[in-house]
C-alpha cells in the first residue's frame, strides 16, 4: 500500500540544512521520505534515516531505493539511536504524524474511522495502547494528560465522563464521549486535542524529545544545523528554551518559521508547523 504525502516546510528545511556533496545527514522522523528525498536531489549527498514505525518505514525504503547506498535506514526511536561516534553536518528532527499513520484508521490515530483505540508508532516494540489509558488510568492521570498534552480546557469533565463510562475500546467510542463533554463552538472535531494527547503519551512523545535535544548536538560537526519542525505548543517551547541554554548551541532563528499561506492551504495539516534551528559551534573545554 502506498500513500500520498506532503513534506512540511520542505524548501525551508532544506534551505536550512544546505546539503553539499560529501554531506551526511539525519533524519530522525524519514516518515515517507520527503525531506530526505529533496536533501539527497543534491549529488553525492548521504542520509541515515529513522523511524520507529516499521510500517512506514518499509515505504521509505521503496521511495529511496533509487538512491542505494546513499541511504541507510534503521527503525528506532530517534531517542534510542546510538551514532556510535558518526558525526553529521545536518539534522533534521519532523515530529508530526505521518499521513499513514492518520489515514490507516485501524492504527487508532484518528477519531475520523472506527478503530481499536491503539495509537502506538512502533506496534511491535511498544506494549501500551490508548485503551490501556483510557480504561486503567484515574480521573485526575487522564485530566492531566488531556490538559498538558493537548491543551485540551475541558480536561476534567472529559476525564470524569470517561471513568464514569468506561470501558471504552473503539476511537468513535471515545469521540461521541468527548464530543457530549464539550461546550460551544469548536473550530475542530471536539475530540482532536484528547486524541492528540493521548497519541503523545502513549508514545512519551515528549520525553523522547527531551533525550534527542540533550544528544542531538553531540552528533553534529561544528558548523552542523539542527532543525526541529514541531506542531504542539509544548513541543515548540521546549525546543526553544533548550536551543537558548544550550552552550553547544546558537540559534538560527530567532522566531520559528512557519508555512507560507500557499502551503497551509494546499496541505492544512502543515498549518501548526513551527521550524527552529540551531547550529554547531565549539565550546572551550572546562
Amino acid at each position: 500500500m502506498s500513500w500520498e504525502h506532503q513534506s512540511v516546510l520542505l524548501h525551508e528545511v532544506v534551505a536550512a540544512l544546505t546539503p553539499a556533496p560529501e554531506k551526511f545527514y539525519l533524519d530522525c522522523t524519514v516518515g515517507l521520505g520527503g525531506h530526505s528525498e529533496a536533501i539527497l536531489q543534491y549529488p553525492d549527498t548521504h542520509v541515515v534515516a529513522l523511524d520507529q514505525d516499521g510500517a512506514t518505514l518499509e515505504q521509505a525504503r521503496l521511495r529511496l531505493a533509487p538512491y542505494g547506498d546513499r541511504i541507510l535506514f534503521q527503525q528506532v526511536n530517534f531517542a534510542d539511536f546510538d551514532a556510535k561516534g558518526q558525526k553529521f553536518d545536518g539534522i533534521l528532527a519532523d515530529l508530526g504524524v505521518s499521513s499513514p499513520q492518520l489515514d490507516q484508521g485501524e492504527r487508532g490515530f484518528s477519531w475520523r474511522f472506527e478503530a481499536p483505540l491503539d495509537m502506538r508508532m512502533d506496534q511491535e516494540g511498544q506494549e501500551l495502547t490508548a485503551a490501556d489509558l483510557i480504561n486503567t488510568y484515574s480521573s485526575e492521570a487522564l485530566a492531566n494528560i488531556f490538559y498538558e498534552y493537548g491543551d485540551e480546557r475541558n480536561s476534567r469533565r472529559i476525564a470524569r465522563t470517561i471513568v464514569a463510562r468506561r470501558p471504552l475500546t473503539t476511537t468513535t467510542q471515545l469521540a461521541e464521549l468527548v464530543a457530549r463533554c464539550q461546550r460551544g463552538y469548536q473550530k475542530i472535531h471536539p475530540a482532536t486535542r484528547v486524541f492528540q494527547a493521548l497519541r503523545i503519551a502513549v508514545n512519551r512523545e515528549f520525553e523522547a524529545l527531551e533525550q534527542l535535544l540533550q544528544k542531538a548536538p553531540d552528533w553534529l560537526h561544528e558548523g552542523g544545523v539542527l532543525a526541529i519542525i514541531s506542531f504542539h505548543s509544548s513541543e515548540d517551547r521546549r525546543v526553544k528554551q533548550q536551543f537558548r541554554e544550550d552552550i553547544r548551541l546558537e540559534v538560527l532563528t530567532r522566531k520559528p518559521i512557519v508555512p507560507s499561506e500557499e502551503e497551509r492551504k494546499a496541505n492544512p495539516r502543515a498549518r501548526s508547523a513551527k521550524l527552529r534551528c540551531a547550529q554547531r559551534v565549539p565550546v572551550a573545554p572546562l
